[in-house]
């Protein structure tokens, strides 16, 4: 377990602006890294290997994107314990994002606002810090596997949006385990129209095309994951499902390990913290109040699309319980992000023992 328990940073952290303290504390795992010093903050990585979407798995307890942005602190991260880590997300171009405020706690309901808006430092950047990475050079029998996420810029029309993604996923291609195209920020103009019956379709139809031509040029396959709102009626979760199994499934409906969900991204409704102050700030809100919608939708998900295709569960992890929660709804991994921030990294070791032990009962 790590030697400087969170309960102790936190105060800290939360005495500053919350975008300060994100930057503060990505700079210092990105300097302790591959030290003998991530023994501060680093926690034992639970052995419960499981295969999804065709990968081996370590775990099933992953990072979700958003935290590091620019892939500096893979290293770091994996000394979390993760299963699995998601970067980005990246954009072609380096961009700066929304203005600042940006970023607000909402501590009597473990939540956050943020309006961040893709800010990073652009794809060259990205590539370079993942490729820098050790993690897979020093793994043992059962390496931390590497999502990363790709975006569209704020500035690209979004009929031109799968240009964008496109370019990203040629960069991102031979460096990952799998790539998550996200259509589900609230925080870049019209994004999330492109989760509609049409632009899915044209975006994963060319998102396909162009994954095979990698394919055969690097001589892999990886998966590839949607991420998707928790703000969709049954009706839009039908049609995305739909269009999932067109381009995941083959002609019996069984998956293909080809493409999978991740459920659900930040919400834009504010019932669970209307009260609260902050509440109002435009963004997309996380922590514990996504948890039931994000899992409203795994559920509606896992029916639409049978008992195999790829889901990873996010949203609203704040305890052990928590990520049970997702598994039971019908993901088959979990991803953590706000619950990181309330709760610090013994949450990820105390969420795959969870998992672990309820598969074993």
């Amino acid at each position: 377990m790590s030697l400087l328990p969170y309960a102790v940073a936190r105060p800290f952290l939360f005495s500053l602006d919350p975008e300060v303290a994100h930057e503060l504390t990505l700079q210092s795992i990105a300097r302790l890294q591959n030290s003998p010093l991530t023994c501060l903050y680093g926690e034992p990585r639970v052995h419960d290997p499981c295969t999804v979407a065709g990968l081996q798995f370590p775990n099933r307890v992953g990072l979700a994107a958003g935290l590091d942005k620019n892939a500096r602190c893979i290293d770091g991260l994996s000394a979390m314990g993760f299963g699995f880590v998601e970067v980005g997300t990246v954009t072609p171009k380096a961009q700066s994002g929304n203005p600042k405020p940006r970023m607000f706690r909402l501590p009597k309901a473990n939540a956050l606002i943020n309006r961040l808006g893709f800010n990073n430092e652009g794809l060259d950047a990205f590539l370079s810090n993942v490729q820098n990475a050790r993690f897979r050079a020093q793994a043992g029998v059962s390496p931390m596997l590497l999502g990363l996420n790709i975006g569209k810029n704020a500035s690209t029309p979004i009929e031109n949006a799968t240009d964008d993604y496109l370019t990203c996923l040629d960069g991102v291609y031979r460096h990952a385990d799998y790539v998550t195209v996200n259509i589900s920020s609230p925080n870049t103009q019209n994004l999330r129209s492109l989760q509609s019956d049409a632009a899915l379709d044209a975006l994963l139809g060319a998102v396909a095309e162009r994954r095979e031509l990698l394919a055969q040029r690097h001589g892999r396959r990886i998966p590839v994951f949607l991420k998707i709102a928790p703000d969709l009626d049954a009706t839009q979760i039908e049609v995305i499902a739909t269009t999932l199994m067109r381009y995941g499934a083959d002609s019996n409906g069984q998956a293909t390990d080809a493409l999978g969900v991740i459920a659900t991204n930040t919400t834009l409704s504010r019932e669970a913290v209307a009260n609260l102050p902050h509440a109002q700030e435009a963004g997309g809100l996380s922590g514990a109040p996504v948890l039931q919608a994000s899992n409203r939708v795994i559920r509606q998900l896992r029916a639409c699309l049978g008992k195999s295709f790829p889901i990873i569960g996010v949203g609203g992890v704040l305890s052990a319980d928590d990520a049970v929660s997702k598994i039971e709804s019908g993901a088959q991994l979990v991803q953590i992000y706000t619950g990181l921030i309330y709760k610090g990294p013994s949450l990820v070791w105390e969420a795959a023992r969870a998992i672990q032990a309820r598969a074993k009962a």
